[in-house]
């Protein structure tokens, strides 16, 4: 056992080696140089069609494989909507129908072109024009073919509104919004991250270091996951791509202030850099990598998710965290010990100077809990539980097409022009597969669906039978799924028909009942996972328990609150259905990552001065470089925001948040407070249980100094 905790701790040091630096460094140009056009290349990986999306195992999944019998694979109708104030013109009519020429040499064309056709109030007309989308390039192009097609129709007299609606429409928006989506968050997270590194560490050149650090981690992650997508089936999407930036570089310079906070202790302690650097590592490399994989497997627990995109993003995001994390303790070291003291300008750590943190805001904050702790925790779970109401009555439903996107887009209006003057359902069918000798009983059950206006007429291929239905509802609304379920518990009565029902609506309808079952899957995962890895760390039962009850409060008030925010001041129409999954695991995650930062210091200030007195030097010692790693993070998932779609916008901001709430009141308030009201209960049944508070009292003087740290040359394999 001794042996192996020594070369532990031989591998721990090795980046702060005179030799083994150098070596480090060189390994990571390497890697950069081979990794960077990989990693350029990811875009080209991803896959934002429908099946990589949906359910794998969903009715609607199922109809999209069927319906390639039937028609081209890939084929999305975009409709071409005429319209104008008063009434369409004899021009407006003749100008429409000549349009149709010119749309049937759209590269991209799927199909015939059906229509133009009128409405029953004549004011509008409606064109149909299959497009072909495939995965491989297909999306990064269909705004290019919209805006052609847009061109065409809207060259007509004035007055004449033409817009492009219907899922090509739709998806040519989102394409839109996603396009520039890895450049636009990276610029921005940059941005956040530059900014409050020079504001933490008021240094020109020191925030240089963490910001190479976490860049080199970022492309490494990135070529990784392009390699496994390109040739390992590996799902990556633009949503998985885009947190994957956003979560690397936030937990990547999380793990950089600790460590650079921890190595200027040690450099006022210590004349010899690489010294310093050694006991660094040993003392945070622990807190560090727990940190990280308790991220790393809390991601992973999304792989059991019924969602493809929920289960795709798991790897994703565990794989960049674990990259982050390995350049956190290999590279950044390695940088500031050949970088030197001078780094650290205009406030280099000298030997023997005063540790900042032992009389900072958090060492007094820390006194002042410490008069009344039970109190103190009382309250503020009472505060977070009230914000936690903000969740009484919270709709979290699939967003509508019109409720996707923070501003209005030419799609939304054509679906507006489209409920006003024809069947809302037109142009985005209900599709109902089935055996062939079943075609005429389910078209029959078809066309009496409540819901339904019309059935077109059945195209056999095969064992199978095709039908499309139109909806008298809007595809993307409530009523409409319940036709769908009406409609499924009909056709599947069929005895022999083996029925399925898909289409846009179906695929919506699907998408929500997935959300549902991975929120009851993956929640519970992800607190067994992290508690036993914190009862591992901490060698407790009491301290995960509590822990992880601080989080799950400090995430029902986040969400509460946000909810509100949501509802009253951005005016969006409702929380995506998804939002407190996605939430849960980031907040969870990241939480018990400042926890584990704190408690990992208390833990070990416990053994050498009690734990109630251990409790307020890992306050004092860990409360500034916590709140600092907190405001980065928060900063970078509130760059989410820059992105025109709500589900992002609501993302950034319940994430950043709830990571504020975390570091500065749960961590630094509430969980102290815990930690000076249990004493050394918190720590059952460890041996920190058995020890004694009777020295654990603060010194009315404030806060001791905490233990001397021996040197490397003294320190014994055991590493105590």
């Amino acid at each position: 056992m001794d042996s192996a905790r020594n070369i532990a701790h031989k591998l721990v040091s090795l980046p702060s080696g005179r030799r083994a630096k150098w070596v480090i460094l060189a390994f990571w140009l390497i890697l950069i140089a081979v990794a960077a056009p990989l990693a350029g290349s990811l875009t080209d990986a991803q896959q934002n069609d429908a099946k990589n999306w949906l359910p794998g195992n969903a009715e609607s999944t199922q109809v999209l494989e069927l319906q390639k019998q039937f028609r081209e694979s890939g084929l999305l109708p975009a409709l071409v909507v005429y319209e104008r104030s008063g009434g369409l013109t004899s021009a407006d009519r003749t100008k429409a129908a000549s349009d149709v020429a010119s749309f049937h040499k759209v590269a991209t064309l799927g199909g015939p072109v059906i229509g133009p056709k009128p409405s029953k109030d004549a004011a509008a007309l409606q064109t149909i024009v299959p497009l072909k989308v495939n995965s491989a390039d297909g999306w990064s192009k269909i705004g290019k073919t919209i805006d052609g097609l847009s061109g065409i129709a809207s060259s007509g007299a004035p007055g004449l509104r033409a817009y492009v609606a219907g899922p090509a429409g739709t998806a040519a928006d989102s394409a839109k919004a996603f396009d520039g989506i890895d450049s636009t968050l990276l610029y921005t997270t940059l941005v956040v991250i530059i900014a409050l590194l020079l504001l933490t560490y008021r240094s020109p050149t020191l925030w240089l270091l963490p910001l190479i650090s976490v860049g080199a981690a970022l492309t490494a992650a990135q070529a990784l996951i392009y390699l496994l997508a390109k040739h390992a089936g590996l799902v990556v999407n633009a949503q998985s791509a885009g947190i994957l930036t956003v979560l690397v570089l936030g937990a990547g310079t999380d793990y950089a202030l600790l460590l650079v906070a921890r190595y200027r202790e040690e450099l006022r302690r210590h004349a010899d850099r690489h010294e310093a650097m050694a006991l660094a590592l040993h003392r945070a490399a622990p807190a560090i990598i727990a940190s990280g994989a308790t991220v790393s497997l809390g991601m992973l627990c999304l792989v059991v998710a019924d969602l493809n995109s929920t289960q795709g993003l798991g790897p994703v995001a565990a794989i960049g965290v674990a990259v982050g994390l390995l350049a956190m303790v290999t590279l950044l070291p390695a940088l500031l010990v050949i970088m030197g003291r001078w780094v650290f300008w205009p406030v280099k750590p000298a030997v023997g100077s005063t540790e900042p943190t032992e009389h900072g805001v958090w060492a007094k904050v820390g006194q002042a809990i410490a008069r009344r702790p039970r109190t103190v925790w009382l309250v503020t779970a009472g505060v977070l539980a009230i914000g936690a109401l903000g969740l009484v009555g919270v709709k979290a439903d699939i967003l509508q097409n019109k409720e996707a996107f923070v501003s209005v887009p030419t799609s939304i209006r054509g679906e507006e022009a489209l409920a006003h003057h024809f069947p809302s359902g037109a142009g985005d069918p209900i599709i109902v597969i089935g055996k062939a000798e079943s075609a005429e009983q389910l078209r029959k059950t078809f066309g009496d669906a409540r819901g339904i206006t019309e059935v077109a007429k059945p195209v056999i291929k095969g064992k199978y039978v095709y039908l499309e239905g139109t909806s008298v509802a809007p595809p993307d609304s409530k009523a409409a799924a319940d036709t769908v379920d009406r409609l499924r518990a009909a056709v599947h009565k069929i005895s022999e028909a083996d029925a399925q029902v898909g289409g846009g609506t179906a695929i919506r309808l699907d998408t929500q009942t997935a959300v549902v079952h991975d929120k009851k899957l993956v929640i519970p995962l992800v607190l067994l996972v992290v508690f036993i890895i914190l009862a591992l760390l901490l060698r407790a039962l009491v301290a995960p328990l509590v822990l992880i009850a601080t989080v799950v409060l400090s995430f029902g008030a986040a969400l509460g609150v946000s909810n509100l925010v949501f509802e009253h001041v951005f005016h969006f129409a409702h929380m995506d259905s998804s939002l407190p999954l996605f939430v849960f695991v980031f907040l969870v995650a990241l939480g018990i990552d400042y926890n584990i930062f704190l408690m990992t210091r208390v833990r070990e200030e416990a053994k050498c001065v009690g734990p109630r007195r251990g409790a307020l030097i890992g306050l004092a010692a860990t409360g500034g470089v916590i709140t600092s790693a907190g405001l980065v993070l928060a900063g970078t998932f509130a760059a989410l925001g820059s992105l025109p779609l709500v589900f992002f916008a609501e993302l950034g901001f319940a994430v950043a948040f709830g990571v504020l709430l975390d570091t500065i009141i749960v961590r630094g308030v509430l969980v102290t407070a815990l930690n000076l009201d249990l004493g050394r209960w918190m720590w059952w049944p460890g041996r920190l249980h058995r020890r004694s508070d009777s020295d654990s009292t603060p010194q009315a003087d404030g806060i001791p100094k905490p233990p001397t740290p021996v040197s490397v040359g003294t320190l014994d394999p055991t590493g105590t």
